[in-house]
């Protein structure tokens, strides 16, 4: 059997190696022999839609670059953008032209719009900016998401991770989703963390925090609400150049480490088990360890010179007046607040629930809904219970009487009562 001749040359990702001219003489030879295309193709081994081509233009013409779309020619600077925003992800460029200016093209396309950034993105991944700043100046912060073992399913986490720009000293938060919600709930538990204030907060390019930032005049328009945070806290804040996250290499290369350390290989019986074991994890591993670039532990550092150069909070009031946390509920059918116990409904035992505390209460929100209010206890290891919240639960009637905790868990009374 003849050996197909093909050339590289004039390739298109996704394209069948262009025929070179002798085997392009022999199909057309095949075929005036009465040879169909099937057999041709089969012989010379390429396709049979390779064959039927040529065959149609009647013999080998040199390869000619298929034209950019039409419809993309207009959006190049946005295409460019958004490749270098999504960090190569040409699928979803693909899906922002869909959504936001209604093109809708093939995957294939976009690869053919965007081949020649990959160069420059590549370039901009490896060019790190390298920089040391003074005690108190800066603290970097961003987000990761990883996926975690909580109770029996795999949860995605959103880590929040600060670090405090000279002594190298970590801050990690858990999250349920990086809305602005968690951005300045995680910034406030850094700051009370730290005992103090920096100069200045540098951030990635964020659509919660960041309005606008062009690239050209490096004109930034931060959140309105995220500037009055800034200004209650006394913070100066940065956004590092668009497409160059790793300006700020401290918190990029900090995140990896929470991911890698603190996270992989652990499973937890609940989102509190997964604070609980982050918060001993800063104080044993993330404080003790010696820096690699430091040479030294970054409690150590943080001690010496950095903390007494942080601005000092002087009990400078929350400025989220709704604190957002996730919990899940435990067979005694209450989930954990600041160390007390609020009960919800029974029968969510198990389930993920959003809780909002304030001032003066506690709301559980699940599926959108409110499932349970009580009034905030500033008290330590109370239980906060609502009768309603246990009846069909056995021994509890709808009656109204005082609720006192229950002696055994919530599960062993379901059992014995045939609850599902």
């Amino acid at each position: 059997m003849q050996e197909s001749h093909a050339t590289a040359v004039g390739n298109f990702p996704g394209a069948e190696p262009m025929q070179a001219p002798e085997a392009v003489s022999a199909m057309l030879r095949l075929s005036a022999l009465g040879w169909g295309s099937k057999r041709i193709a089969r012989e010379l081994r390429c396709s049979r839609g390779t064959v039927k081509r040529y065959l149609r233009q009647g013999g080998w013409a040199a390869y000619r670059a298929r034209p950019p779309s039409g419809s993309l020619l207009a959006l190049k600077a946005f295409i460019r953008e958004r490749f270098l925003q999504h960090r190569g992800n040409a699928d979803v460029v693909r899906q922002d032209l869909a959504r936001e200016h209604g093109v809708r093209v093939s995957l294939r396309t976009v690869e053919r719009a965007v081949r020649g950034y990959r160069r420059e993105l590549a370039a901009l991944a490896r060019a790190t900016v390298r920089f040391e700043t003074p005690p108190g100046r800066q603290l970097q912060v961003d987000f990761g998401e990883t996926g975690v073992a909580i109770g029996d399913e795999r949860v995605r986490v959103y880590l929040f991770v600060a670090t405090l720009g000279y002594s190298r000293r970590p801050y990690v938060a858990a999250f349920l989703h990086e809305r602005q919600a968690s951005w300045l709930a995680g910034l406030e538990g850094a700051f009370r963390h730290f005992n103090g204030i920096p100069e200045e907060v540098l951030l990635d390019n964020a659509r919660a925090l960041v309005q606008q930032h062009d690239v050209q005049t490096r004109t930034v328009v931060f959140n309105s609400k995220f500037l009055a945070f800034a200004k209650h806290w006394g913070f100066r804040p940065r956004a590092c150049a668009p497409y160059r996250a790793r300006t700020k290499g401290k918190d990029e290369s900090g995140v990896g480490y929470v991911k890698r350390n603190a996270i992989a290989g652990h499973a937890f019986a609940s989102w509190h088990a997964l604070e609980a074991h982050l918060a001993q994890w800063q104080r044993e591993i993330a404080d003790q360890r010696v820096h690699g670039t430091t040479g030294e532990r970054p409690i150590d550092r943080f001690q010496r010179a950095e903390a007494a150069a942080l601005r000092p909070i002087n009990g400078r009031p929350s400025f989220v007046a709704v604190r957002e946390l996730s919990r899940r509920v435990q067979s005694d059918a209450c989930v954990e607040v600041d160390t007390n116990a609020y009960s919800v409904p029974w029968r969510l035992i198990g389930e993920m629930v959003r809780v909002e505390v304030t001032a003066d209460h506690v709301r559980v929100i699940y599926a959108g809904n409110e499932v349970a209010r009580h009034p905030y206890s500033a008290g330590r290891r109370q239980r906060i219970l609502d009768r309603q919240h246990l009846i069909g639960v056995v021994g509890v009637s709808p009656r109204p009487a005082p609720v006192r905790a229950l002696l055994r868990p919530l599960s062993q009374y379901a059992l014995a009562g045939g609850a599902s």
